[in-house]
């Protein structure tokens, strides 16, 4: 370096020292990580020019040896990130990565399919009935049914059905669109997959493979209103549980089925192609509804009356604000 006077050069600003300290300390760090993974990668030299003891007194010889812990491997961090879908705050994408366990256990969904399996089989006792009514019945049921195949299927821990669960979730997912009107030929699919539940809840697997041509999309499991009717039986049951101390101590298994039953429809609702997906409002309802859920759940788990009745006054009043703004 050299000065642009005739006389000597000024010493060199602190601020900057302190600067060039740190990347040649970086530096070296990443020298040493790169002779780790085996391979060699050109740097530049750090300067040679000698400092005087006032500037020099402002660095460590080896910044390395005040630090604790290893150096962060970031390049194996970003691959996990990429790997499992990102870091959204719920636990990533919800089909790559997205910790259902966190939401819904598999206890709660086996009970789920084997409580619509009653009215299923209710809804499809005769035709004339069916016709009459009952196909919006079975529309519920069967979209119930398939939401809790397809959580299956994306789930991460251990659960019932896993291996025919996205062939049963598309199948009762088309049953329960179909279900809109009640004609001779909806009846007939409803009477078919009736049966196709009961093999499943025998052990078996159902006979028909499900055509799918795209990707999945959650959207695709049930319609919203379907959806809409499910939650309010579900805060109808998890109201009716805190309703008294009493009540609680003797249904606590109930509100935390109920309660993950929410928490899911609440996370599944806030995904690609779902009605309202992209409103901002309706996702901070929907994930505001989810939240107290959680909390209501986990408050029945360690037997908090208090806190899982406020919990449940929070999921009650996220959905009637939703529902204010929102019809299905």
């Amino acid at each position: 370096m050299s000065c642009r006077s005739t006389g000597p050069c000024s010493p060199l600003p602190i601020w900057l020292l302190v600067a060039i300290g740190f990347l040649v300390a970086a530096g070296r760090g990443d020298a040493a990580q790169t002779a780790r993974r085996g391979g060699e990668r050109q740097r530049a030299k750090p300067p040679t020019t000698e400092w005087d003891k006032t500037s020099k007194s402002a660095f460590l010889d080896d910044a390395f040896t005040s630090l604790e812990g290893e150096r962060p491997d970031f390049i194996a961090a970003a691959s996990t990130r990429t790997a499992t879908g990102g870091g959204a705050a719920t636990g990533g994408t919800v089909q790559g990565g997205f910790r259902w366990s966190t939401l819904v256990s598999p206890d709660t969904l086996a009970d789920e399919i084997k409580e619509q399996r009653k009215a299923v089989a209710a809804a499809v006792a005769s035709a004339s009935d069916f016709k009459g009514g009952g196909y919006d019945k079975a529309r519920e049921a069967f979209s119930a049914v398939a939401l809790a195949f397809g959580l299956i299927a994306a789930h991460d821990g251990d659960v019932r059905w896993k291996k025919d669960a996205e062939n049963a979730r598309d199948l009762f997912a088309r049953v329960g669109f179909n279900c809109k009107v009640g004609t001779d030929g909806s009846f007939a699919e409803a009477k078919a997959r009736a049966g196709d539940l009961e093999t499943l809840l025998d052990g078996g697997s159902p006979d028909k493979k499900a055509d799918r041509d795209e990707d999945f999309l959650w959207s695709q499991v049930a319609g919203r209103p379907a959806l809409m009717s499910r939650l309010e039986a579900a805060e109808q049951i998890a109201s009716g549980v805190v309703a008294s101390k009493g009540d609680f101590d003797r249904q606590i298994e109930a509100l935390v089925r109920e309660t993950e039953i929410v928490a899911a429809i609440g996370e599944v609702i806030q995904q690609r192609e779902f009605e309202f997906h992209d409103d901002d409002t309706y996702r901070g309802y929907s994930a505001a509804m989810r939240d107290a859920a959680v909390r209501a759940r986990d408050a029945a788990r360690k037997s908090d009356y208090d806190a899982a009745r406020a919990a449940v006054g929070d999921l009650k009043k996220s959905c009637d604000t939703c529902h204010g703004d929102y019809r299905s």
